[in-house]
């Protein structure tokens, strides 16, 4: 149980964050686009004066927000983001932050909140037949996992083409199977608001560049530590490799043949790259980069039973894969510093959540951003690294499992906002080669 004085602390900003997003409600539904065409809102130059407080008021003030004590190692020097935040993914404690809520474009990290609102749609093994209309609308020069039309995906393929290569066709097609494009950006907004992610605006659904779509890095924050609730999104957030099916084509004696090929994860601290290694202890989350966004990443790490959140925005050094240096460093940071340093905000519950836990009796499942298949359930408390992939990934192709005795599911219990909130122990990690 939480000391007395930090009860106190948490019971304040969570109030402050609800008091916060009730104030915010109004302006939000006004911000919807008009029939013109005019933006939301739109990403600033600077950083705004003045910025949401959800989760604390430090949070909603400009620069770095941390509290350096004896004891608590110094920052990075060489932080380039023009915004960026380190959070405990457990207590939700934000342990330092840069622009937190400075409004965005979030590119491809869009796509977590994409996923935390389909996941519990569709099962994995249900299939789906693409038609020409189905891809219609995806950007120029988008990513692509290489789905074509008249071919027969499994729901399974389509996600894994929506994580690992950060497919936009992919995208599409499931926003196809969801009543469209424009339905499912509206359910993107409304799943948003109700994880008070209110810094967030979806006008696509892949998050490629558009007039008025933005996020924050707090938001991305809160959106992947709502995902991370599910076991799909983990398992898809963490798979290193995976088969993607191809064309049909005649094989020798005429007969339709349909070879696959091998799709890899862009996420260089899951996958590596010439100048990033693997990061000890990686378990995802979604990375993303677009001409208007320049490069982000909302990362997960788990090292000694700590578990970590962290996003970086637009790095603005030239250097090849700077965001995800800067979030290694980050994560380093974080880990040396937990536990010493006093947090500057905390990630507020979903609003239902909040809601449900100040009730006297309340019993929610206790997973944030609905149920979803696999999202629920007890957790065990033994190591997973031997689980494997299903549906094509291989054991190879995914991360090692963590050791789940620190990171049980509170399964069937109500999110109090004084209880820590776990990450599942189904969450995977890759230690470094």
């Amino acid at each position: 149980m939480p000391a007395p004085k930090k009860t106190a602390r948490r019971s304040l900003l969570v109030t402050s964050a609800v008091l916060s997003s009730l104030a915010l409600a109004a302006p939000a539904a006004v911000a919807a686009p008009s029939p013109s065409g005019s933006p939301s809102a739109s990403p600033s130059a600077t950083p705004p004066a003045s910025m949401s407080t959800v989760g604390g008021a430090r949070l909603g003030q400009q620069g770095t927000q941390v509290n350096l004590a004896s004891g608590v190692p110094v920052l990075p020097k060489d932080l380039s983001a023009r915004s960026w935040i380190v959070a405990d993914a457990e207590s939700g404690d934000v342990l330092a932050a840069h622009n937190a809520h400075w409004r965005l474009a979030p590119a491809s990290t869009l796509k977590m909140l994409f996923a935390d609102t389909l996941l519990p749609k569709f099962p994995g093994t249900a299939k789906h037949k693409v038609v020409p209309s189905d891809l219609a609308g995806v950007g120029p020069g988008s990513s692509m996992v290489g789905i074509k039309e008249d071919e027969t995906y499994t729901v399974h393929d389509l996600w894994l083409g929506v994580f690992l290569q950060s497919g936009n066709d992919a995208v599409h097609v499931l926003s196809a199977m969801n009543k469209g494009v424009e339905n499912t950006v509206k359910e993107m907004n409304e799943h948003a608001e109700e994880l008070q992610a209110l810094d967030t605006h979806v006008v696509s659904p892949d998050g490629y560049d558009a007039e008025g779509q933005v996020s924050s890095a707090y938001d991305l924050t809160l959106i992947a530590r709502s995902g991370l609730q599910k076991k799909d999104f983990r398992e898809y957030a963490s798979t290193v490799s995976a088969k993607f099916p191809g064309d049909t084509k005649k094989g020798k004696k005429g007969k339709p043949v349909r070879k696959s090929f091998e799709i890899r994860n862009t996420n260089r601290l899951l996958s590596g790259d010439s100048d990033v290694p693997v990061y000890q202890g990686i378990a995802g989350v979604k990375n993303g980069n677009t001409t208007n966004a320049g490069a982000t990443f909302t990362g997960v790490a788990e090292r000694n039973g700590k578990v970590l959140l962290v996003t970086v925005m637009n790095p603005e050094k030239d250097e090849h894969n700077a965001v995800y240096k800067e979030t290694a460093r980050l994560f380093d940071w974080g880990f040396k510093a937990a536990g010493k340093v006093q947090p500057v905000g905390e990630l507020v519950p979903p609003r239902s959540a909040a809601q449900a836990g100040a009730q006297p009796g309340a019993n929610p499942s206790g997973e944030a951003g609905g149920s979803g298949n696999g999202g629920s359930g007890t957790a065990g408390t033994g190591p997973v690294a031997s689980a494997p992939a299903a549906n094509g990934s291989s054991g190879i192709g995914t991360a090692l499992g963590i050791t789940g005795g620190v990171l049980v599911l509170l399964a069937g219990g109500a999110f109090l906002v004084n209880r820590r909130w776990p990450l599942p122990d189904l969450v995977r990690r890759r230690t470094r080669p």
